[in-house]
């Protein structure tokens, strides 16, 4: 169960440091997803994002990209649960920016305000999990915790807890839910008939071999 972290409080690296954990991360990762640091003080390097969304996304056709509304040729469908994606970003990259270029990256269409990145900790045998405010630094948390993701890992959910507030979707995002509810229901009525058809075939086979004149 995830538990709710208090906020660390940030650090500020010299240059030196900076370049003392950059070469200390790189000696650690095992999956060549490496950090280098520009003469200028920014690096770069990779992180990975897991997806969980509970509710569709709305994705964009190939004719409506670059478009801000949605229309109705746009398309409703759920993520698999515990989908990752690796982002290549700089140290100066926001949590904002990151949560948009995931969003462009999968040619979401939705509002990138409906969406927030937790950072997730284990210690002790527990989870920590806590929600990242804008400004924060993506990268620069991936140095500090180093590449293990048993130590940090980021995560992608909807930013509204508790009650959806539908008022919040367009209309074309509720339509496409909708849609998809009317699939999902049709897929689980004819999973239960299938059910229940292969029971009555059984209780027939049964009552034909107890009434078979002998």
């Amino acid at each position: 169960k995830d538990v709710e972290k208090e906020r660390e409080p940030h650090v500020y690296l010299s240059k030196e440091e900076v370049k003392e954990k950059i070469q200390s991360y790189n000696s650690s990762v095992t999956d060549k997803l490496k950090m280098t640091l520009n003469a200028n003080g920014i690096y770069t390097g990779f992180i990975k994002v897991q997806l969980e969304l509970c509710r569709p996304i709305t994705v964009q056709s190939s004719q409506n990209q670059g478009r801000c509304a949605h229309s109705n040729n746009d398309t409703a469908f759920y993520l698999p649960d515990g989908c990752v994606n690796t982002l290549h970003i700089s140290s100066t990259n926001t949590v904002r920016e990151v949560i948009e270029a995931l969003l462009k990256k999968f040619l979401v269409a939705d509002n990138p305000a409906k969406f927030a990145l937790y950072k997730r900790c284990h210690k002790e045998d527990q989870v920590y999990t806590c929600k990242l405010s804008d400004r924060e630094h993506p990268l620069y948390l991936r140095l500090v915790a180093g590449p293990r993701t048993e130590m940090l890992s980021f995560v992608l959910r909807e930013h509204e807890t508790g009650e959806v507030m539908w008022e919040a979707f367009t209309i074309p995002e509720l339509q496409n839910f909708l849609r998809i509810l009317d699939k999902e229901e049709n897929e689980q009525l004819q999973i239960l008939k299938r059910r229940y058809a292969a029971y009555r075939d059984k209780l027939e086979e049964a009552l034909g071999g107890v009434w078979k004149p002998g």
